[in-house]
């Protein structure tokens, strides 16, 4: 079972997606992953963006640590409901509606999305089956709604390729965890 690490709400436990169809990041590398994140200063007083959001543990640890606002986009339902449980969790431990939750697909999300519609961190965790070009199209979407200090961090199997980033983003770093790889980015 997964958890909140630190922040208002750390130690509660995380709400988790039945089934196979997701893959939640484990808290070896959550808890990695965050402390890298506060080590750059980023986090507290953030916008953050978590796609593909699964229960929405990424988002929701942003949350619990501060950050001002986080938007889950998550399309499959289950998932989605997942993601509320957890949201209306963290939004009651902090005490304000921090949290929401937008069952869309990430694609159409990102074109509704407007020009006021800037993020300062992002989450991006796709379906291992998602292609390369796919997400290589999400991130160029993505590009234009990210403040100019913005952190993208990309989710994906230690054996899949680095992102092919679009040329207004470029990676500042990469680490692997086991079966799980994890790329920095920011606008160029």
């Amino acid at each position: 079972m997964s958890r909140i690490i630190a922040g208002a709400a750390g130690g509660n436990p995380l709400a988790s997606v039945p089934g196979t169809a997701t893959r939640p990041t484990t808290d070896r590398v959550k808890e990695a992953l965050f402390s890298r994140l506060e080590s750059l200063a980023v986090i507290d007083g953030f916008r953050v963006l978590d796609l593909y959001a699964g229960s929405g543990s990424l988002g929701i640890e942003s949350a619990s640590r501060g950050a001002r606002s986080v938007d889950l986009v998550e399309f499959d339902a289950k998932a989605s409901d997942v993601c509320q449980r957890n949201a209306d969790l963290v939004n009651q431990v902090v005490g304000s509606k921090r949290v929401s939750v937008h069952r869309s697909k990430v694609e159409s999300f990102l074109e509704r999305a407007g020009e006021a519609d800037l993020w300062d961190l992002v989450f991006l965790d796709p379906p291992y089956p998602l292609d390369e070009a796919a997400l290589s199209a999400v991130l160029a979407k993505l590009a234009p709604h990210l403040d100019e200090a913005a952190v993208v961090v990309v989710e994906r199997s230690s054996r899949s390729p680095e992102p092919a980033w679009p040329e207004s983003l470029e990676c500042f770093a990469d680490k692997k965890y086991g079966e799980t790889k994890l790329w920095f980015a920011e606008p160029s």
